[in-house]
């Protein structure tokens, strides 16, 4: 059989057909094996998921490989490591991606259409990996493909749900409704499981202090409760393989044997009580924590994967090293975000308890192996736990805070005698209140670098909610501007634009984004911009397709398509785009013979289940669909859509057919966003206020090529926290928002249950509008107006978007993490050796 393991790289970003016969027949041949070795059936009673598994299991083989030399590279150099724990990984699905990063996608399509399965349409029975909700987990994907791309040896850490957060439907009313995401139903064919690898994760329980045989003190965490973390790896191959690295996954698992005695009583639930309440640990991403036992749910989870993922980081450290002292010259460890702060005072407990080092040496370790990722600027989304809760489940890791608490504060106050305010609030444990420990507060001390991600965002942390703590710290602070990996987020979800790209430019750009720039020259070529178009527009007809399938809702796909897909969240504003949209329905409905573009207006995004604003906002914007689109004097002239269950996969449909971007947060409670560089790289213009990483690509595109409205950061501050701030004035002065907001309130969206929305009216005006919807308004109105003329000059609007998708060079993953790589974690990419 023909060597397939090299097959033809896929040049540029076209899926080229020609391809060598001999490797296409070496591929159907392993494509048949594994039918009947691995799934058992022939080719006859073979179903389209028994292809996908059969051409899954053939790439994985090919990524196995490149796997096996990686780690041995590793070992071979000694090379440090990077362990990014993340309680997400928004990988979405795999075969597409690992095909082209392994260059067999020519094989394989030739392959499967020439055995009757086009690869479109197993691709399709591909389930959407269950593993994260939004941006944080994203970025970690991104984060990964990129570390193998470039070749850092690395291993991310989370959790194995089984149900993910939740799929998301919409009922008959517009309301959400959350249904188990299964996506775990037919098993996962990229993973392997790992039995070898369990380890004791411990809760509750006390701590006693006993004597040890060199008569010093020592503390015990004992009479516990144990679950066992088993561990699925799945392999991450960088594009043409150079590295591959892994993505382990925790579940868990009961430490208690199945009670058979309590079977043969006949009392089956008690038999198996145990194991149901462990395994449940690791059933779905972020429960509901509005209630006591949601909280304590989530709080065992994330202490559950950062503690089996430091036994595991130890465990593979002393398979090569004995010194304790020389971990942080080998292991870098990432927080992404607070989620896994815990594991500052977790290895600090490891040190002292188990391996018996003295405070101060461990501390050293544990401060220069610890780096974290901050990614909010709303301090109510800090984490931080009940103290009672905390103490409770995790004893001797409080006493470990309170410790590390006490001599920091005691430097503190040191070094400000007296200023007992700022003691109050640079402490791990806040008094405001119920007693709380402070997440951020801990991971912020216990680590030798802090990082925003994106440059406006970092400066905020400096002088907003870390601003005392970098005054303790000043060189601790620096700035990590997010990226998004152009493999999937151009390579893969857009492949007509790919391969025009490559047409025109070469395929250097898929692994060096910089290179785009040489698009720069094309922006205004009159064949450039109508192939441009062309595949522009080609992907809004696939997603009208899709509206029209999924939705029973046709749109035009001539219209320009105004797109917002995100989490909903107050802060991020999708009311203030459907403020604009009711406003401008109005203004169609009074004059029909208004100049304006069509437009469609697409949102896509799940609201947490406990969170009742963003439940509503999500209710209201169905029902405003629902009102414009039946409007016979309206017609094709303005549309709403909602798609349900936005993820990866709807985001490899929208984010190449969208025109316009909407990044309207309020200035100053955006870190930085990465959905807006997606849609930018794809030849989306942005409208966005002067927020997260908007400024950047403002300056890398050029300020005439983005659209901005609005209140800066700082302005938004002082209004939102020094005010005055009046919503009424607004509500008052501008007869078009009036009537916007009274069509709310009063039931015309839904007259069924006409005051259901009047909870939002109030949100903007008696209770404070706190996110400024009402003082942006008009400027948004006004800049909406700017967008519309612009759209209408066709050649103008291509010659922004051509120039947009090559200026993002900045905004490539890879550059980000070899700034991590060089300026926090201390680590240089391996250089692949021969077998």
């Amino acid at each position: 059989m023909p060597d397939i393991s090299d097959p033809v790289d896929k040049a540029a970003a076209a899926r080229t057909p020609a391809v060598d016969r001999d490797a296409v027949e070496a591929f159907k041949a392993r494509l048949r094996t594994h039918m009947t070795r691995t799934v058992g059936k022939g080719e006859i009673t073979a179903t389209d998921r028994d292809w996908y598994n059969v051409t899954a299991h053939t790439v994985r083989d090919l990524i196995v490989e490149g796997w096996m030399d990686s780690n041995r590279d590793a070992y071979k150099q000694d090379a440090k490591r990077v362990y990014y724990l993340s309680l997400e990984f928004l990988i979405g699905r795999s075969l597409i991606k690992n095909l082209l990063n392994t260059g067999a996608y020519s094989l394989a399509e030739q392959a499967l259409e020439e055995l009757g399965h086009p690869l479109h349409r197993i691709a399709q029975q591909e389930p959407e990996a269950a593993l994260g909700n939004g941006g944080l987990g994203r970025l970690a994907a991104c984060f990964m493909d990129s570390m193998a791309t470039v070749g850092i040896p690395g291993y991310g850490y989370g959790i194995r749900y089984h149900f993910g957060m939740f799929a998301q439907l919409i009922d008959d009313d517009g309301q959400q409704v959350e249904m188990p995401e299964n996506w775990l139903r037919f098993g996962d064919v990229w993973e392997f499981a790992r039995p070898e690898f369990q380890f004791p994760v411990k809760f509750f329980g006390q701590v006693i202090e006993f004597n040890d045989e060199k008569g010093r003190k020592r503390r015990q965490w004992t009479d516990t409760e144990e679950v066992l973390a088993q561990a699925y790896d799945l392999p991450i191959a960088g594009f043409n393989r150079r590295t591959v690295n892994n993505l382990r996954l925790w579940v868990a698992r009961s430490s208690q044997a199945f009670d058979l005695k309590q079977f043969s009583r006949g009392d089956y639930i008690e038999a198996v009580r145990h194991q149901s309440e462990s395994e449940s640990l690791t059933r779905v991403l972020y429960p509901d924590d509005s209630t006591f036992l949601g909280r304590l749910l989530r709080l065992k989870q994330e202490y559950f994967f950062v503690s089996a993922s430091l036994q595991d980081i130890l465990r593979r450290f002393f398979n090569a090293h004995e010194d304790l002292a020389a971990l942080p010259d080998k292991v870098a460890i990432q927080l992404n975000d607070t989620h896994p702060a815990i594991g500052v005072a977790e290895l600090m407990r490891m040190l002292i308890d188990v391996y018996q080092l003295e405070w101060d040496a461990a501390w050293d370790i544990t401060v220069r192996t610890f780096s974290y990722t901050n990614h909010t600027l709303l301090p109510e989304a800090l984490e931080s736990w009940p103290l009672h809760m905390f103490e409770s489940m995790l004893p001797r890791h409080l006493e470990i805070i309170y410790e590390i608490n006490h001599r920091f504060l005691q430097e503190v106050r040191r070094r400000h005698p007296g200023d007992n305010d700022l003691v109050r609030r640079v402490s791990m444990i806040g008094e405001d209140g119920e007693r709380q420990v402070r997440m951020a507060h801990l991971a912020f001390v216990g680590s030798h670098r802090v990082n925003g991600v994106s440059a406006v965002h970092t400066e905020l942390m400096k002088s907003g909610i870390f601003a005392d703590l970098h005054e303790m710290f000043p060189d601790r602070i620096v700035n990590m501007t997010n990226g998004i990996t152009p493999r999937r987020w151009l390579n893969q979800c857009n492949p007509d634009l790919s391969t025009l790209i490559g047409d025109r430019i070469g395929g250097d750009w898929v692994t060096d984004l910089a290179a785009l720039r040489d698009l720069e020259g094309l922006a205004d070529d009159a064949g450039f911009q109508a192939d441009y178009a062309a595949v522009k527009q080609a992907n809004k007809v696939r997603l009208a397709e899709f509206i029209r399938t999924k939705l029973d809702l046709v749109v035009d796909p001539q219209s320009m398509f105004d797109v917002q897909i995100k989490r909903i969240h107050e802060y991020k504003r999708q009311l203030l785009n459907l403020l604009h949209v009711i406003g401008h329905y109005n203004r169609l409905r009074a004059n029909p013979q208004m100049e304006a573009a069509p437009r469609t207006v697409i949102f896509a995004g799940k609201a947490a289940p406990g969170y009742h604003v963003a439940r509503q906002i999500v209710r209201l914007i169905n029902a405003v669909a629902d009102v414009v689109n039946h409007d016979p004097a309206i017609g094709d002239r303005l549309k709403v859509v909602f798609l349900p269950n936005y993820n990866v996969s709807l985001a490899e449909l929208v984010i190449p057919a969208a025109d316009l971007s909407q990044q309207i947060s309020t200035a100053g409670t955006e870190a930085s966003g990465t959905g807006n560089m997606k849609l930018a790289l794809n030849g989306a213009l942005t409208i966005g206020t002067r927020d997260g990483a908007n400024i950047e690509i403002a300056e890398e595109v050029g300020e005439e090529n983005i659209f901005f409205f609005g209140l800066s950061a700082d302005e938004a501050n002082r209004m939102r926290f020094h005010g005055p701030y009046d919503p009424w004035v607004h509500y008052h002065g501008d007869p078009d928002l009036r009537l916007v907001l009274d069509m709310i309130a009063g039931g015309y969206f839904h007259p069924h249950e006409p005051y259901c929305f009047a909870p939002i009216f109030d949100l903007l005006t008696a209770h404070g509008d706190r996110y400024l919807l009402l003082a942006d308004y008009a400027d948004y109105v006004a800049c909406q107006a700017r967008v519309d003329a612009t759209f209408r000059d066709r050649a103008a609007w291509l010659r922004r978007a051509i120039l947009n998708t090559a200026r993002m060079g900045k905004f490539s993953s890879d550059r980000t993490v070899l700034d991590y790589a060089r300026d926090i974690w201390g680590v240089s990419p391996i250089q692949p050796t021969a077998g």
